[in-house]
């Protein structure tokens, strides 16, 4: 990586890249810290520490959801949004089509996504103000000239403009810069979150000396955590591809071979989120109707963090997420026609539809062992940590751990795909 990062820096447009990329996470940074008048943090932040999907939101947007500041919604409205598109693609035969309509699909579909972008944005926002604000006085009214409606139309607009704000810098970073804008920003957020924790966390050395040790304990564990989920994340199944040999006038094509790779985390860190927002969902819907609040004490009684129907309950969803966003990614039909339609078979299979069955038996046995890979990720760290104060374990959470994984291996790709590239430019000049 640091070898890859040095040869990259050697490159006047890559490092151009680099920086401009560097540039607009410093500008994301500076929005996580801009307040909005008008709000009492410290309100804020008690209300999301009780909630493992608004924790997980927060540390990814740095903390600016823990302090109701100008990004607190983030890339939020914008992930949400591209993830009901991509489902809405699977079900709406019209959207699939323009899925698959090249650049100009592709462009409409981004408009819908961000007109669906602004929509959420508009209806998290009238979310944290009715459940947070509202119930805890966080509101300064006096500002706002004593009216609940004035306010949250005032902070419904600054939280809206917020979240737009991040999507477009998102967009500049994948269209200028390095990488994709969105897994960056992420990226930087649980980052910067962690940073601030730590930070806390060593200024308690001076008071209570042990605090060091607790810190080294728990630094040895998650290398050896981050060791076993890269090691997982570069897994991969290779299912050999033989292409025939086909003579075309005076030429011969083919006779080459490949493979189709099958990632065991393929999925991503995705179901976990899935899993985490079905979740915590009913308890903000719950808890924004003031009569539904019996019902809303109930539930985060029953699903509290850690009881057996919650780890019972997150497991499956968990499972059946894996499965559902794997037969999104991975359309086995369509990759038996691309094989068969340019002169491929795997050995031993016959091509077409036993092609087909054969490759759905092994993403599903593939898909299996992701999932049972997620599930142990979701509870294994929190068990290894039981003993580590609370703040040291909020530090990397288990879904922050993955994201972190998975964009920097993705983002080392790029970088050695763009020096390969470079190089390549050179070597025909």
């Amino acid at each position: 990586m640091f070898e890859t990062l040095k040869n990259a820096f050697q490159n006047k447009d890559i490092r151009k890249k680099i920086l401009f990329t560097l540039l607009i996470l410093f500008v994301f940074r500076i929005g996580c810290y801009i307040p909005v008048p008008g709000l009492l943090r410290d309100y804020f932040e008690t209300q999301v520490s009780g909630n493992d999907f608004l924790t997980l939101m927060s540390n990814i947007t740095g903390g600016a959801l823990a302090s109701g500041t100008l990004f607190a919604l983030g890339i939020g409205p914008y992930i949400n949004a591209s993830i009901i598109m991509q489902l809405l693609a699977v079900g709406i035969p019209a959207l699939e089509r323009l899925s698959k309509q090249g650049e100009e699909g592709k462009k409409k579909i981004g408009t819908i996504t961000r007109i669906l972008t602004i929509i959420l944005a508009v209806v998290q926002s009238v979310g944290i103000i009715v459940n947070f604000a509202n119930s805890g006085n966080a509101i300064k009214l006096d500002l706002f000239f004593d009216s609940n409606v004035f306010a949250g139309f005032y902070m419904t607009i600054v939280y809206t403009a917020g979240a737009m704000l991040v999507m477009w810098l998102g967009e500049r970073i994948t269209e200028y810069g390095l990488g994709n804008g969105i897994s960056m920003i992420i990226f930087v957020g649980i980052l910067s979150t962690a940073g601030d924790m730590l930070i806390n966390k060593f200024a308690q050395v001076g008071s209570d000396p042990a605090v060091l040790l607790e810190i080294g304990f728990f630094a040895i564990l998650v290398v050896v955590i981050f060791f076993l989920i890269v090691f997982v994340d570069l897994a991969e199944r290779k299912i050999p591809v033989n292409y025939a040999k086909q003579v075309r006038g005076t030429k011969m094509y083919g006779g080459q071979s490949s493979s189709i790779p099958m990632k065991i985390a393929g999925s991503g860190v995705m179901p976990l989120i899935f899993a985490f927002a079905v979740i915590s969902f009913p308890s903000m819907i719950m808890s924004v109707v003031p009569a539904w609040n019996e019902a809303g004490a109930w539930w985060d009684s029953v699903f509290a963090s850690g009881s057996w129907i919650y780890v019972l309950v997150l497991s499956v969803l968990i499972f059946l997420f894996s499965f559902f966003y794997n037969s999104i990614q991975f359309n086995p039909e369509d990759v038996s026609k691309n094989i068969q339609q340019n002169g491929g078979f795997i050995q031993g299979i016959r091509p077409g539809k036993p092609t087909a069955q054969y490759l759905k038996k092994i993403s599903k046995r593939i898909t299996l062992f992701g999932a049972i890979y997620l599930t142990l990720i979701a509870f294994v760290p929190s068990f290894v940590f039981s003993w580590a104060s609370y703040d040291l374990v909020n530090v990397f959470s288990t879904t922050g751990i993955l994201i972190v994984v998975s964009v920097a291996l993705e983002f080392d790709k790029q970088l050695q795909s763009q020096i390969m590239m470079k190089n390549y430019k050179g070597f025909l000049k």
